[in-house]
């Protein structure tokens, strides 16, 4: 929705804001002020108070009037068809309340429309994660992906086959590899048992007439062949204690207290069919290597995640051009401005968008920017500022300040008609420029304001 015009009766005085379908900056406020204008937009579109009204545009091009009179019934006035609609618009409790059908109350509606410089400051590890798979190169990180997603895909349907689950396809290689391991090793200590019993015979039986022939020293090299032979039998039985004792962690982890035993539960799935069993443990290394090319491209991020993310990364990549764009200088390139200007108006750009679809009803609100650029370099202001302009191409943004600097910008970007500017003047709040329909949609609230 946008909102067209904002008419508030306080006493005798009767203040009214024309908005800008784009980008509306409303100048030369206080906080004070600025908390109080937000609290009435947002209120406006919830219960309200009597003497506050609204003319909005809602997503599907119909205009309305909520007309809120003291002393007066409260309604809603489709302005096209001229038809009282109140009852559209109107919660269980009878009051007018537009934020309900969005299923929003005006708390969770300002937390969401309010955007303020800690906002713009804070970097949530959402937009942190996105600027970072947006600095990679997107077409090996979209191939991985894909790789992984069919990975798991492939290995989600051989366990869904023989009634089992993904994880067991882990368990069964481990179980697998470490009985392997383990047959081997003890392969190795039958082969290895042999040689040193033949080495150790033979050199046992070789000192004593090595001894009565050329004398002492002449069995040393005998007594050493036979040391050695027994080094290396003790080393290969603990090679293969090791690998026994990895089989049973891994059995131990699948529940099984024994291979046979692993086999024995499984009889009636998996195991059952060897060729099942094959098919799973080929599956589960597809997988761990697309995981492993994955992670060597996206690091610790989801994949999950990352693919239900993929339109903002497409998007902060855009961003990331368009911000190197914007003008820049190479000093301020060379400083690091440019990853800090990416940084900050991707924390704006998403912001933006999540108004664009808020609530269940998926309705889009007006962006109330409360001086968010109060923390920023005067070297990135100019950036983020047109970065703004373009993005209310899609959307409404209400920016209020009281920085003359912005203000003066405000001016000259008004003269192109890309948005408007309100100042605060004796008269209450006047925009400029104002649209020709701006007066007599005023006569239509005023005539409703004071019915009779």
């Amino acid at each position: 929705m946008q909102f067209q015009r904002l008419v508030i009766e306080a006493g005798d005085n009767t203040f009214t804001l024309d908005l800008h379908p784009g980008l509306t900056v409303v100048g030369g406020v206080s906080q004070i002020e600025r908390d109080g204008l937000i609290n009435e937009m947002i209120s406006a579109l919830g219960h309200g108070r009597p003497g506050v009204h609204l003319e909005l545009t809602s997503d599907s091009g119909k205009r309305f009037a909520v007309f809120r009179p003291a002393g007066a019934r409260h309604r809603v006035i489709d302005i096209d068809a001229a038809v009282d609609v109140t009852k559209e618009f109107s919660s269980a409790n009878g009051s007018i309340d537009l934020l309900d059908r969005a299923g929003l109350d005006e708390r969770a509606a300002k937390e969401a429309m309010r955007f303020t410089s800690t906002d713009l400051m804070t970097s949530r590890e959402r937009d942190e994660l996105v600027r970072t798979l947006a600095q990679v190169n997107q077409n090996e990180l979209w191939v991985a992906a894909e790789a992984f997603r069919q990975a798991q895909r492939r290995l989600d349907e051989e366990a869904a086959a023989v009634g089992t689950s993904p994880e067991d396809a882990g368990a069964i290689e481990r179980i697998e590899q470490s009985h392997a391991e383990f047959e081997r090793t003890q392969a190795m200590v039958e082969t290895w048992r042999k040689r040193t019993f033949v080495a150790s015979g033979v050199s046992a039986l070789g000192v004593v007439p090595a001894v009565m022939q050329f004398g002492t020293l002449a069995a040393l090299p005998l007594v050493v062949i036979a040391a050695l032979a027994t080094v290396c039998s003790i080393a290969m039985w603990r090679s293969n204690e090791r690998a026994q004792k990895a089989e049973e962690t891994a059995l131990n982890e699948a529940g099984a207290q024994s291979y046979l035993g692993f086999h024995l539960q499984r009889v009636n799935g998996l195991l059952s069919s060897d060729q099942a069993r094959k098919r799973m443990i080929l599956a589960s290394e597809e997988h761990r290597e697309a995981q492993r090319r994955w992670s060597v491209i996206a690091g610790d991020v989801d994949l999950s995640w990352a693919l239900a993310q993929r339109s903002a990364i497409t998007a902060a990549v855009k961003l990331r051009h368009d911000v190197v764009s914007l003008g820049m200088s190479p000093s301020a390139l060379d400083n690091g401005d440019s990853e800090r200007t990416t940084a900050l108006a991707h924390a704006m750009v998403s912001r933006l968008a999540d108004l664009r679809t808020l609530g269940p009803g998926s309705e889009s609100f007006p962006a109330l920017l409360d001086e968010p650029f109060t923390a920023v370099e005067s070297t990135i202001t100019p950036s983020l500022l047109e970065l703004l302009v373009r993005s209310s191409q899609h959307q409404q943004v209400i920016l209020m300040t009281n920085d003359d600097a912005i203000v003066a910008w405000a001016r000259l970007e008004a003269m192109t008609g890309a948005l408007s500017v309100v100042e605060p003047s004796h008269s209450g709040l006047s925009a400029r420029p104002a649209a020709p329909a701006a007066t007599a949609a005023r006569e239509r609230v005023n005539l409703a304001s004071h019915p009779g």
